[in-house]
């Protein structure tokens, strides 16, 4: 079986969610120490982007981009200036 990957041309309800939680989880793993946030900085931009009305199944409605790999990344900023 060959893996699949999350894309903007494919639907969230293809994908099983622990699947695409693991993807999201590794990409975020494999970025290098020095352009990852902090956990704590990466869990408070997340607290905030669960109270945004533009999140909608892991993806903001603003920019088009998976919340948590935006909010991981240590130069990542929100579309909306929340974070």
């Amino acid at each position: 079986m060959t893996e699949r990957k999350p894309c903007r041309k494919c639907l969230l309800e293809e994908y099983d969610e622990a699947r695409y939680q693991e993807l999201i989880r590794r990409e975020i793993d494999w970025m290098d120490a020095e352009m990852r946030a902090p956990e704590e900085l990466y869990r408070k931009r997340l607290a905030i982007c669960t109270e945004c009305e533009k999140l909608l199944q892991g993806t903001c409605q603003s920019c088009g981009c998976y919340v948590e790999l935006r909010a991981a990344a240590v130069k990542g900023n929100c579309p909306r200036k929340k974070w």
